[in-house]
């Protein structure tokens, strides 16, 4: 069982800067990939970030790229997603989510993940 709180949403002015956190309980966050996903009002949830668990690498949707960083601390079983320059339209919820141990497949689906988190806001005023 992995239970994951999410923290650092809040209201920011367009241009600015958030840092969400992923706070995971359980033995197993290391070998888990990590993931972000955001709900905007009327829209599906969509992938935003991911994080291998053994090459490190990280995945970004379009949207978000050369703005956002996902990383990870193991050590402090956190995950984070660094928001740079927002935009009204990155207002949403944001989830982390939590894939099986050793997940190996697509990382930017729902699917791959078993775990999520309660959701933060993010509002970005214009």
């Amino acid at each position: 069982q992995v239970q994951l709180e999410e923290s650092g949403g809040g209201l920011v002015q367009a241009g600015g800067s958030l840092r969400l956190s992923c706070a995971a309980s359980g033995r197993t966050f290391s070998s888990r990939a990590m993931g972000w996903f955001r709900q905007a009002p009327g829209k599906e949830r969509e992938f935003v970030a991911a994080m291998s668990w053994i090459s490190g690498i990280t995945y970004s949707a379009n949207s978000v790229k050369g703005r956002f960083t996902i990383s990870r601390d193991n050590a402090k079983n956190t995950v984070y997603l660094q928001m740079n320059s927002l935009k009204p339209e990155d207002t949403a919820v944001y989830y982390c989510a939590a894939s099986p141990p050793s997940y190996s497949g697509r990382y930017s689906v729902a699917e791959a993940y078993d775990y999520w988190g309660q959701g933060t806001q993010v509002t970005v005023s214009s």
